[in-house]
Formats: structure tokens, sequence, C-alpha cells
């Protein structure tokens, strides 16, 4: 204690600085958690570019499976390409058969107005969480920037000079968390997953989001299940037969 007090008064203030640095990003530290370098958020920014711009050259089938309490309700295909004003285009190619409720029973019609007010509210619900899970992926390079200038990104070291895993907090709603697993070695995203909600934090929603690739390395997303346990309702998108578009 003597040094510090005859240390000059410059110094001694370098070392409390450094002191009290060292017990803000000591709970991090220990958690595994480091602030992203800017080379690791320029290569996931890259990835996400490249990716985008590669599947432009692919048509696919995306299935949508909708489950309600462990329940298939219903199951849908669409061929997927990119327009010409770099937007998705969707194009049906069969919908399953929707169940069909016993007739002439005493208080259908009642019954098939209840469901049918049920299935509408089910329907605006998914739409709204789809709308906002379609803010986090594909992630904006802007919105991953804006993160990492707030102080809002760290990463993880999974296998060190192989597989990191980026955290992104509060960069849609304050409280949300999108991780993207990214391996350094290809340059490739592994996964992404989303901890969000609509309104308020009881309307829970979460994103899983795994990564393939195509033969000539190409990466989009293979399958993708959203969560929303509020409403025990469970939506799973799987993409399948890319082909090059003529």
């Amino acid at each position: 204690m003597s040094k510090i007090r005859n240390t000059p008064i410059k110094k001694r203030l370098s070392i409390i600085a450094a002191f009290l640095l060292a017990l803000a990003i000591a709970p991090q530290l220990a958690q595994g958690q480091q602030p992203v370098p800017p080379e690791r958020i320029a290569e996931f920014k890259q990835s996400l570019q490249k990716s985008q711009a590669q599947l432009r050259q692919y048509e696919w089938i995306e299935t949508t499976t909708v489950s309600l309490k462990g329940e298939v309700k219903s199951q849908k295909q669409n061929r997927v390409y990119y327009g010409a004003d770099g937007k998705l285009q969707k194009v049906a190619v069969g919908d399953s058969p929707a169940p069909q409720e016993p007739q002439g029973r005493r208080g259908g019609r009642l019954k098939a107005k209840i469901v049918a007010n049920k299935k509408e509210e089910m329907t605006d619900y998914m739409q709204r969480a789809v709308s906002l899970i379609h803010k986090y992926v594909p992630p904006e390079p802007g919105m991953i920037q804006f993160a990492k200038d707030n102080g809002k990104a760290s990463f993880d070291v999974f296998e060190p000079n192989k597989v990191i895993r980026l955290s992104f907090k509060d960069i849609i709603n304050i409280g949300d968390l999108m991780t993207a697993t990214l391996d350094i070695r290809s340059n490739a995203i592994l996964d992404i997953n989303v901890s969000t909600y609509l309104e308020s934090q009881q309307d829970a929603v979460i994103l899983g989001v795994n990564f393939a690739r195509l033969p000539d390395g190409t990466s989009y997303a293979g399958q993708t299940t959203l969560d929303a346990k509020a409403k025990n309702i469970k939506v799973v998108v799987e993409n399948s037969g890319h082909r090059a578009l003529n």
C-alpha cells in the first residue's frame, strides 16, 4: 500500500483504472465470453452476403409443417426462388387437405364457427411471429454492425481455431438474444438461434435454424423450427431439392 501512495498521481490513477476495468470484464471472461474482434464481425457479414448471393442462382422446394399441441394441422409446399427484383418468390405446389368436421350433428354450426375463429386466430398469430422472425433471419449486416458498435456483441470459442459462437443482444427487442455458430476454417454459418417475443415477454418465440451446404459450397437454411410456446404452436420449414436456375 505504501508503494502506491509513493507513486506519482497520474500513474496511481492509471493503476486504479486498470484495476476497475479488470473487475468489469472479469465476470464476462469467466463465462467464456469475449468482446468480438472486428475481423470476426467482418467474416460473419461476409458469410451472410456470400450465401445470399449464391442462393440467387437456385430454386428449391420449401415444406412448411404447422403443429398445434403436437398435432399436425397443415403441411404445404412452395417452389421458391429469387425474382429479378431480388425478393423471394413462392409458388404453391400442393397443400395437404384440411381436416373435415363431422356434419349433421347437433350444434355442428356453432362448433364449426368456433373452429374457424381459432384457426383465424392461430393464422394471425403465426403471421406476426413469422414477420418478427424475418427481421432476424437472415440477419442484416447493418444490424450486426450496430450491435457490435453498441457493445451488444460477444463470442465464445467452441473449438480453438475451428468453431466460434457469436452472440448479439437487444438487436430488435430489449432482452432478445441471437446467436450464430461459425466455422472459421470455411467461414460457413452452422446455425442461428433467436430468443425473442411479440408484444410482451409472455409471448416468447424461439427460432432455431440449422444450415446445410450444397456441393458447390453454397450455404442455406436446411431446417428452421419456430416454437411459439405461449400458443403451443410449432412450425418446421425444410428446404430441399435445390437445383440451378436455367
